[in-house]
């Protein structure tokens, strides 16, 4: 039996699997505030009496880089090791995996439900596939074939130089430049850019802040679930607001396009994080598949590849699942 979890800054979410019945099947789950936990041992801990089950494997999904069996949580001051897990609760073996690789091992088990196709093309059978997953922060992943599955692979391909389109996205760099210095594609190209880039608009006069909108902004730390939702109402969106999720959506369509080209992705590209499903009707305007296909010489392969949202929620805690029901295989 495996414990296979979804370890993050906000929450953690833990599930049973049985072998025989595979990764889309849990048992028995559970999600826990994790900032109320003062680690995970405490979290696995309660999980675990509320049953009888005897796990004798683990694997963790974690929001942040695993180095050696050892990890910690970007957003939360966790600190993770493999040996110790096991020997806390009598497993036979834990692993710790990036969050992003346990959203790329979910791939091989999405099925028609769990995705939204922004590019609907055939997948060459092994082909590399290229997971962009913008959250928080851009995280990025690949998968290769091994000749019998998939293996996920590990990528920092979100804090690579940002490189703009356009005049206006060279404006945008300068005006990043002068704050950060190194200007990465997660400034522009997650939660924590957004609002980096409504920023730029409205210092820019390309569009101007309402009063209101402002006051709101100033009473909240993260801007972003504000300036997303006030672009996605229907009846009357903020036009600042607007401007910043189309210009976010160009951004996130070069970036996945170059990703996409990198890995050589004929197996086809995805989309995770939480922010792809929130905006998926912007995604379908044709702006993301423009600067995605926009890369050259090489824009008709571009086009030729399967581009799809992932929708299912729990495809970190699946991945989990999947890599760890392979330990031993």
């Amino acid at each position: 039996m495996l414990l296979a979890g979804d370890v993050g800054g906000t929450k953690t979410s833990l599930a049973l699997f049985d072998v025989e019945e595979g990764p889309r099947r849990p048992l028995r789950e559970a999600t826990f505030p994790s900032e109320q936990y003062p680690d995970l041992e405490a979290i696995v801990d309660e999980f675990l009496s509320r049953g009888d089950e005897s796990p004798n494997f683990a694997c963790f999904g974690v929001a942040g880089p695993v180095v050696e069996g050892r990890a910690t949580i970007t957003n939360l001051s966790w600190t993770m090791e493999e040996e110790q897990l096991a020997d806390a609760f009598h497993f036979d073996q834990v692993l710790l995996i990036n969050d992003l690789v346990s959203i790329a091992n979910a791939i091989p088990l999405m099925e028609d439900e769990d995705l939204h196709t922004l590019n609907d093309r055939e997948p060459e059978f092994g082909g590399a596939i290229a997971v962009v997953a913008p959250g928080t922060g851009l995280g990025e992943a690949f998968l290769t074939w091994s000749g019998s599955r998939y293996e996920a692979h590990p990528s920092e391909g979100g804090h690579t130089d940002f490189a703009p389109a356009d005049e206006f996205q060279i404006g945008l760099l300068h005006y990043l430049q002068d704050t950060y210095g190194h200007v990465s594609w997660e400034r522009v190209c997650s939660g924590v850019g957004i609002p980096n880039i409504y920023a730029y608009l409205k210092a820019s006069g390309a569009a101007s802040e309402p009063t209101w909108l402002a006051e709101k902004l100033a009473s909240v730390e993260d801007a972003t679930p504000i300036i997303v939702n006030h672009a996605i109402e229907s009846d009357e969106p903020c036009e600042l607001c607007l401007a910043t999720v189309h210009t976010f959506v160009s951004i996130l369509g070069a970036e996945t396009g170059n990703m996409a080209l990198k890995a050589l992705a004929t197996g086809g590209v995805y989309l995770g994080g939480g922010i792809p499903p929130r905006i998926v009707r912007f995604l379908d305007d044709g702006r993301f598949m423009d600067a995605f296909q926009r890369k050259g010489r090489l824009g008709e392969l571009a086009g030729s590849l399967p581009v799809h949202v992932i929708l299912n929620p729990k495809a970190a805690l699946l991945g989990a699942a999947r890599r760890g029901l392979q330990m031993g295989t």
